[in-house]
């Protein structure tokens, strides 16, 4: 077997094997001339040209850049406690003057609080002081065993994802020919993120649904962990901290507020001249309420992961106990549940049944045709916290963000 035959038989460009493999299969000493050697050196030479491509085969899906940054790391099992979440990503910085390129890590983390699941009435009585009329009619709900973010989404936090170019920015021109199943970073704001809220530490703000859901794609992508936005009945059973049915978990009077909000009538700050009628503040800075999570009344109002829908309201209060209830979200761009109250309302606003469900308006300052999917321009009262639950529900385990450009 002459060893162009040898190398014809063995092509990398037929069989996808590795060039080094290719270059020893050439380089294999000639032991002997005499026809049974030749027999051996051609079965030989045979069973590696089938065995190589075989193996490359089974080698080279694990071995792809793209399906290892695609692919999760195996989370370990969780106990039934708080615990650290860490968060790691790299940014690319180029010198102004010398052009040079570094990759600077950005790490951090944020603490879970386990929350034992337990039942909750959702939505409030007609006699509640500051009902609106889309916070019923009341349901029984029962939800699992969750873990919840200890405060809400910060800057800090939000950063590690948005500066993370192992991803590409959603408006980056190969961006475009990702797989439905890809996640992309938001695009930059044109106008300071920030509003002249506070940054470090304070709640990350004005960014959409869609912009949130991304983010919880994000860490399930980065930490193995099925972190997602929390259903309406989780967030209002952990607002209410298993104390029955009273507007705030403290009762109805909302004298003692101020002690675990931040809200229309305390939120000035005189470090923030820029904002006289209030701002946003450092997360954790109030009492926490009794389950241990800190700002779920005031400072942003937070998304939960429900499609608003008045009928489906309807229908579980006929039933005796909902379990674990959610409404999933579709790809339609509106009508989506915010929770909590913020800085800038009054304290009917942060009782714990009251429903915020967002629309088109919120995106009346967005200059852009077609308008973003990824901020509410000038919207800073808007922002979110993630959850864990310890069995997720099988409709949620594959939930993808759905909205696109298009679904105005």
């Amino acid at each position: 077997m002459t060893q162009s035959a040898y190398h014809e038989n063995c092509d990398e460009s037929q069989h996808g094997i590795p060039s080094h493999a290719a270059v020893r299969l050439l380089t294999l000493p000639l032991l002997s001339e005499n026809l049974a050697d030749m027999s051996r050196r051609f079965t030989y030479s045979l069973f590696l040209c089938i065995a190589f491509p075989l193996a490359a085969i089974s080698l080279t899906p694990a071995e792809k850049p793209a399906d290892k940054k695609d692919a999760p790391p195996v989370a370990a099992k969780l106990e039934r406690k708080n615990f650290a979440q860490k968060v790691e990503s790299f940014k690319v910085l180029t010198d102004a003057n010398t052009k040079e390129i570094t990759k600077a890590v950005l790490k951090g983390q944020f603490e879970m609080i386990f929350i034992p699941g337990g039942e909750v009435t959702v939505g409030s009585p007609e006699t509640e002081a500051g009902r609106l009329p889309n916070e019923g009619p009341q349901y029984k709900a029962k939800v699992g065993n969750f873990w919840m973010q200890k405060v809400e989404v910060t800057w800090n936090d939000w950063d590690i994802f948005w500066y993370d170019e192992a991803f590409l920015k959603a408006d980056h021109k190969d961006a475009a020919k990702l797989g439905p199943d890809a996640v992309t970073r938001p695009t930059n704001t044109f106008l300071d993120e920030t509003y002249d809220h506070g940054r470090d530490g304070h709640p990350a703000l004005s960014m959409t649904h869609h912009a949130a859901m991304v983010y919880c794609e994000w860490l399930r992508k980065k930490t193995g962990r099925l972190y997602r936005l929390p259903t309406e009945a989780e967030w209002e059973y952990a607002a209410r901290a298993g104390k029955g049915d009273t507007a705030y978990f403290f009762g109805n009077d909302p004298k003692d507020l101020g002690e675990y909000a931040w809200f229309v009538e305390n939120s000035k700050d005189d470090d923030f001249p820029e904002k006289p009628k209030g701002c946003t503040h450092k997360v954790g800075t109030k009492k926490a309420n009794p389950f241990g999570v800190h700002d779920l009344y005031g400072n942003v109002w937070e998304w939960t992961l429900d499609q608003y829908d008045a009928k489906t309201y309807e229908k579980r209060a006929k039933i005796a106990l909902n379990l674990n209830p959610v409404n999933v979200p579709t790809a339609e761009k509106w009508a989506h549940v915010v929770r909590g109250g913020s800085w800038a309302d009054k304290p009917e606003k942060l009782r714990s049944a009251s429903r915020r469900v967002s629309e088109e308006s919120w995106q009346k300052h967005d200059p852009q045709e077609p308008r973003s999917i990824w901020w509410l321009t000038k919207m800073d009262v808007i922002g979110f916290r993630v959850v864990l639950a310890e069995e997720e529900q099988p409709d949620l385990v594959a939930m993808k963000p759905k909205v696109v450009k298009k679904s105005e």
